[in-house]
């Protein structure tokens, strides 16, 4: 493989680490080409794509080399996008050799996923707190972090059987609302609605969205139009999940859940 080869998978490498764990499109763009140019080729096109690379160079005097990297879309790890800008920071200031810019990729793609405790915690905490901010009473923030606790509990065990986004996010939605009706018809003073809310919040497409508003500023359409079609299918699926426990509900109890 000759430089111009190796440079260029380095840098179409390090687009798509950045893409796999959520980096914007501007930011991935910005990236290979700042990677491109810092070891001297300066004759490139870079596309990105919210599941794609397309990049090509034509150094003078060698055949022309192109590279198309086809990239799912994965989930959010800051800690890896953190450690690949700095890694394209440090290649631009010291141009580091190939061969030790590719170890430190690897050290960044390997950088461990969070703790699936620390992920059941975060849930329950946040589960409870936007409960609360939305209105819920201390008693409904506090079933709402019970929710949350099993909610991230499912989810995690989804992401090891790769299980599909979309299905795990119906199922997500059905646990919580029917755990919230089931606190409702205790004695205690409950308000499911708010319980459901807060117990939910970590199935909201939030960054997803905010992603495609950006993409759309940047001028990225086709990229924000991805990202937004994803964001509404994930509300869509939550609306389903939680819809489908509501309507039961209403059915065979003929009441009406508050």
């Amino acid at each position: 493989m000759s430089d111009s080869q190796s440079i260029l998978k380095l840098a179409v490498e390090t687009g798509e680490a950045l893409l796999k764990n959520g980096g914007e499109i501007y930011r991935v763009q910005d990236t290979v080409v700042h990677i491109l140019e810092a070891y001297g080729i300066t004759d490139h096109e870079v596309y990105i794509l919210s599941n794609g690379i397309f990049a090509s160079i034509n150094n003078s005097g060698e055949t022309p080399v192109s590279l198309i990297r086809n990239v799912p879309l994965g989930s959010i790890h800051l800690a890896r996008i953190s450690a690949l800008n700095e890694l394209s920071r440090e290649i631009c200031r010291k141009k580091l050799p190939l061969n030790k810019a590719y170890e430190k990729l690897e050290q960044c793609k390997t950088i461990p996923e969070t703790r699936e405790w620390a992920k059941i915690l975060a849930c329950c905490f946040g589960s409870g707190a936007f409960c609360y901010l939305l209105g819920g009473s201390w008693l409904d923030s506090l079933c709402a972090a019970i929710l949350g606790f099993f909610l991230q509990t499912f989810l995690n065990f989804a992401q090891k059987k790769k299980a599909s986004r979309f299905f795990s996010n119906i199922l997500g939605s059905v646990i919580v609302s029917g755990g919230s009706v089931l606190f409702s018809l205790t004695p205690l003073p409950i308000t499911a609605s708010h319980v459901i809310i807060g117990s939910s919040i970590a199935l909201f497409p939030g960054v997803i969205f905010t992603t495609s508003i950006r993409d759309f500023f940047n001028g990225d359409h086709l990229s924000g139009t991805i990202h937004l079609i994803d964001a509404l299918l994930t509300a869509i699926c939550i609306g389903v999940g939680i819809g489908a426990v509501m309507i039961f509900y209403q059915k065979f109890s003929g009441g009406r859940l508050l």
